[in-house]
């Protein structure tokens, strides 16, 4: 028999991924944003009152809102589950990107681009800001044959995004060996599987051998990873890289901006919409303090 759900519904904007982060709870089935709140899942069978405990002292750590009000717990039949899915995720369409279910044909212009993206256990399917933002960079910026690295892949759709706009080739990190394993269907799913790799693991993963220089990475991930990963990253764009940051709250830009900056990179470009930002990280001209 299939697992009934439960369905945690948290009212309000709040960075999921930092909640993820906080909570650091492995049952957990994902995370689905929609209109203004946040919804995370759990197997009927492992929902606990221990489970909610922790989930609201995460809360406490992301948002000063009062957390009863936050709060609604439902529970959802696994049927239903089913067919919510089916219902919510419809075509989206972000400039030449085309992003929908294998479900729902769609008619793709001249220059249209197509990603084929079914909902499973793994991030970013463009709906959420920093996703969309992130697509519409890319598809100003790559210019044909670029080295992408796409850190915290996720559904791996920054990095199928990239070498269909014209990247030569990209490699998607991801930590989580479940969202790799979706991440890896999904590339085979897009037949991409000549162009992008997916490692299971962090940046110190990637394999070097035959490793041509990177020339963009992706960071869309959260304040407290960012942070965490900062001198990863930095690293890689002292080596010649351009480094776009996201899933960042505006008033958490500062602290990422003087982080990087203390690691000898120059935030040289930025945009936000609906409360998050995207940041460009460049080196100076040395990555030693000399501009």
């Amino acid at each position: 028999m299939p697992n009934d759900w439960v369905d945690v519904c948290i009212h309000g904007a709040l960075d999921s991924g930092e909640l993820l982060s906080r909570l650091d709870d492995a049952e957990v089935q994902g995370a689905w944003e929609d209109e203004g709140k946040v919804h995370l899942y759990w197997a009927e069978a492992q929902w606990t009152e221990a489970r909610l405990s922790a989930l609201r002292a995460a809360l406490a750590d992301v948002t000063e809102a009062c957390q009863e009000q936050l709060l609604s717990v439902t529970r959802v039949p696994a049927q239903d589950w089913n067919e919510a899915w089916a219902r919510s995720v419809k075509p989206l369409r972000i400039g030449r990107v085309v992003i929908r279910p294998s479900w729902e044909p769609v008619t793709l212009g001249p220059r249209d681009l197509e990603i084929i993206l079914d909902p499973k256990q793994a991030f970013g399917t463009g709906h959420h800001a920093t996703t969309r933002m992130l697509l519409e960079w890319l598809q100003e910026d790559i210019r044909g044959g670029e080295q992408i690295v796409d850190v915290g892949a996720g559904s791996a759709i920054l990095a199928m995004a990239a070498v269909k706009l014209g990247a030569a080739s990209a490699v998607g990190v991801e930590i989580d060996p479940i969202a790799a394993d979706c991440a890896k269907e999904y590339v085979e799913l897009n037949q991409l599987t000549d162009r992008i790799d997916i490692v299971t693991g962090t940046l110190a993963d990637l394999p070097q051998e035959n490793q041509r220089p990177i020339d963009l990475v992706l960071a869309n991930l959260d304040r407290q990873t960012v942070l965490s990963l900062a001198e990863d990253l930095a690293s890689v764009a002292c080596g010649g890289a351009r480094l776009l940051v996201s899933g960042i709250l505006v008033e958490q830009e500062s602290e990422i901006v003087e982080r990087f900056s203390h690691l000898g990179l120059v935030c040289a470009d930025r945009r936000d919409d609906e409360g998050w930002v995207v940041m460009q990280f460049l080196k100076p001209e040395s990555c030693d303090g000399e501009v």
